[in-house]
């Protein structure tokens, strides 16, 4: 498929792309290549190729559900601005 200058002036109106006439030639040939490689595309033989819309089908390896302290306090908290003993220390917000 090859698109002329007014299909060109078309799209780009449709995608609302100001266009000016000495740019319609270039952008033809961009548009032209982009369809020429579809059509590449649709060449391919995909027969007995099975579909993969995406990560779905595969199923997520699980690990045990534990509750832990992390066990490394110091690191967790080494640049916290304010710290009292393991936790956090915040300014009161409630009065």
């Amino acid at each position: 498929m090859s698109l002329d200058p007014a299909m060109v002036r078309r799209i780009a109106k449709l995608a609302r792309i100001r266009l000016a006439d000495d740019e319609v030639p270039r952008l033809q040939g961009e548009l032209n290549a982009i369809l020429g490689y579809v059509e590449q595309l649709a060449a391919v033989d995909v027969d007995g190729v099975a579909p993969l819309t995406g990560g779905a089908q595969m199923t997520m390896r699980m690990r045990e559900d534990r509750v832990t302290d992390g066990g490394i306090p110091d690191h967790v908290l080494a640049n916290a601005p304010d710290r009292i003993g393991d936790f956090f220390a915040v300014p009161k917000v409630v009065e």
